[in-house]
């Protein structure tokens, strides 16, 4: 197919997606009005999907989404629950799950908000899903320093300039590893001036993108070779069951793990994060309902954005746990 015909087939299939997605056309009407045959409408139009001019997003009823959201306020004391659909495939229910904080921070950022980035494949498929926002001057700056392991997708540089990008404003790089060898090496580079300056700033944010992460096989963490195998399985054992991005590693009643794992990420703290005003958690993973309970429970997030099969193992786990923990 040469250029001007395949030009021609975008424009054509940008107006036919259009008059039925925007304009509540029927394909006999569009296929009549377009001087084309029914079938080849519809072709075009799945074709329009395949490629990318048409994103459909089934949302939940907002009656259903409420009564969720309700429930997680009440129990763990947030300010909002953003819950999707579940999908079989894990990258669109990141998608999906992405594009409800996307929506989020369109509404909340306002002009010269400062926001603190972590890492991670959840808050990567942020910047993807959020649309062109004009000019709002924000700031996107580093809270977990970076990894060339975890790629150009999931580094929290590139996060931020893709956000940055897309709402107008500037990135800031934390120049540092994400990782280091023991507690002394990462306290002797907080003493970094540069470093010093970035983590001040991103603990002056006004938003914080972070992730849940979990001790799976499919994790980050255990992918990317931070930690070794006997480390990861010691860790499960003492009742690790996740860590907010990289910041603290927690148990499931939202307390500090005693793994030798703990305290060797360069980045914001709990501590830290409870001083931002809207700490938002991105978790899509089936896997990671233990992590973002334990992560409820240190009483720092006030925003969570997950799955509904999520959200329902959540408020299941925290009252079979509530009753072990009173009996215990």
């Amino acid at each position: 197919m040469n250029e001007r015909n395949e030009n021609a087939d975008i424009a054509l299939m940008t107006e036919i997606a259009t008059l039925y997605y925007t304009e509540g056309e029927t394909q006999e009407v569009i296929a009549n009005r377009l001087g084309i045959s029914r079938v080849k409408a519809g072709r075009l139009l799945k074709r329009a999907q395949a490629e990318g001019i048409v994103d459909v997003r089934v949302r939940q009823h907002p009656a259903v989404s409420a009564e969720i959201e309700q429930a997680l306020k009440r129990r763990f004391g947030i300010k909002r629950a953003l819950i999707a659909l579940d999908h079989a495939d894990s990258d669109v229910q990141r998608a999906n799950v992405a594009s409800l904080v996307a929506d989020h921070l369109s509404r909340q950022l306002s002009e010269g908000a400062i926001v603190a980035v972590g890492m991670g494949r959840n808050v990567g498929a942020v910047a993807d899903n959020v649309f062109e926002q004009g000019q709002r001057q924000c700031s996107f700056v580093c809270a977990i320093g970076g990894s060339v392991r975890a790629g150009e997708y999931m580094n929290p540089d590139h996060i931020c300039r893709r956000l940055a990008i897309k709402f107008g404003g500037d990135s800031e790089t934390l120049y540092a590893p994400a990782l280091v060898q023991n507690l002394e090496l990462r306290d002797a580079m907080y003493e970094n001036p540069t470093i010093r300056q970035t983590l001040d700033r991103a603990r002056r944010a006004d938003l914080a993108l972070i992730g849940i992460g979990d001790l799976s096989e499919n994790s980050n963490m255990v992918r990317m070779g931070w930690f070794t195998p006997q480390e990861t399985a010691e860790a499960r054992l003492s009742g690790t069951v996740g860590d907010m991005m990289g910041y603290d590693f927690i148990d499931i009643y939202g307390r500090p793990s005693m793994t030798p794992m703990q305290g060797r990420v360069i980045g914001l703290t709990i501590t830290d994060l409870a001083r931002i005003p809207d700490v938002i958690a991105i978790a899509a993973e089936n896997t990671k309902a233990a992590g973002i309970l334990g992560a409820l429970r240190t009483g720092v997030i006030d925003t969570l954005a997950t799955s509904v099969t999520n959200a329902h193992t959540i408020l299941r786990l925290d009252e079979a746990t509530r009753v072990d923990d009173k009996s215990g």
